[in-house]
């Protein structure tokens, strides 16, 4: 750790910067230090660098100012012209003149723009992977991550904010759409016709080992249905992921599914999950979305970190296979495996959670 200390929140924080360069998930696991930060400092512009894919989890939210993105196609335009976008948006974070600069991430890159942005307190996490001398050069403080392996995500990015000493807390997840976004679900529903509650299935995530076999889940739908809700089934755009619900729909004719696979944003999926009755899902984004959006959910774990991932602060129930069968390590997990580890939960207890749920 290094010998500067953060000075005591007051006045001065007028603008801040928060830097986290990971997936869409991770982008909604932030959002508690954005609200704690806000709490704090509610005149202060808070501002993120990202990526650009995973905007859209944050843009719609109102406590941030302003969202710098970092586009990984740049890349392949060659590098002169990648350098040059990349100098461009520095300089831009430059120019803000932030107060308080705080990197969630472990990557180099996210270490250099900290430094860059010449921020008087500019907190990182104090990671053994990363113990070199350039690394607390680009850092004020450095926090240990000694007990980030018993705590949440969200924990673990709270964790940063201690040198702060903040009175207040604000743990709770955000996820924010726009009016246009609930305009045009509420639209799609209509045409569906479909008015009441309804119920959200997302089966597919990007990756298949978190997913339950089609058979099963065409099973669960199937025995949901007696259940009287409009069922709607969900995906990303992906082309494997669309393939797996099309075989999911042709394993149950005989009910009356909609599809809106692979037609809808991310803040439009959000404004579906807000409207829903229940959601069930995977261990995937969306499952986020709803924990944060308050929406009941059944949520199936399979070999995932379930204290690093699980549904924060989320209403309803957490299904892990590992409960039902062996479960690998995760970190031994080949990403690209067919196997479909939670097939060892019985179709029975999701359905029944689920109707526990809607009771």
């Amino acid at each position: 750790m290094t010998t500067a200390q953060a000075q005591n929140p007051d006045s001065s924080i007028r603008r801040i910067l928060i830097i986290k360069l990971r997936h869409h998930g991770d982008m909604l696991l932030t959002t508690p230090v954005v609200n704690t930060l806000k709490a704090r400092y509610p005149d202060a512009e808070i501002d993120m660098l990202i990526y650009q894919e995973t905007r859209d989890m944050l843009a719609a939210n109102p406590s941030i100012h302003h969202l710098h993105c970092i586009d990984r196609t740049w890349k392949k335009l060659g590098v002169w012209s990648h350098m040059a976008h990349e100098i461009r948006l520095m300089k831009q974070v430059m120019s803000r003149h932030y107060d308080l600069t705080l990197n969630l991430s472990d990557q180099w890159r996210s270490a250099i723009a900290t430094r860059l942005t010449g921020a008087s307190v500019r907190l990182g996490f104090d990671f053994p992977k990363r113990q070199g001398a350039f690394w607390r050069f680009c850092h004020t403080q450095l926090v240990s991550t000694k007990n980030h392996h018993a705590l949440h995500t969200v924990e673990q990015n709270l964790s940063l904010l201690a040198p702060l000493q903040l009175p207040l807390i604000r743990p709770e997840a955000t996820m924010s759409y726009a009016q246009e976004d609930g305009e045009k679900v509420q639209h799609l529903l209509q045409q569906n016709q479909v008015s009441g509650r309804y119920i959200v299935v997302q089966p597919t995530s990007r990756w298949f080992f978190k997913c339950w076999s089609e058979e099963k889940m065409a099973a669960m739908l199937t025995q949901l249905h007696a259940e009287g809700y409009p069922l709607i089934v969900t995906s990303g755009p992906d082309k494997h992921e669309l393939a797996m619900v099309d075989r999911i729909l042709k394993l149950c004719p005989q009910i009356n599914l909609i599809s809106l696979a692979g037609k809808l944003t991310l803040p439009q999926l959000a404004a579906l999950i807000d409207g829903a009755a229940l959601f069930i899902g995977v261990d995937s984004v969306p499952m986020h979305m709803a924990a944060a959006l308050k929406t009941p959910l059944v949520a199936l774990f399979g070999p995932s970190k379930l204290v690093f991932w699980r549904p924060w602060e989320a209403t309803g129930e957490v299904i892990w296979a590992g409960d039902f069968g062996p479960l690998p390590d995760p970190d031994n997990i080949d990403t690209n495996t067919s196997e479909r580890y939670l097939n060892a939960i019985p179709v029975d207890v999701v359905t029944d959670a689920a109707r526990r749920l809607l009771a």
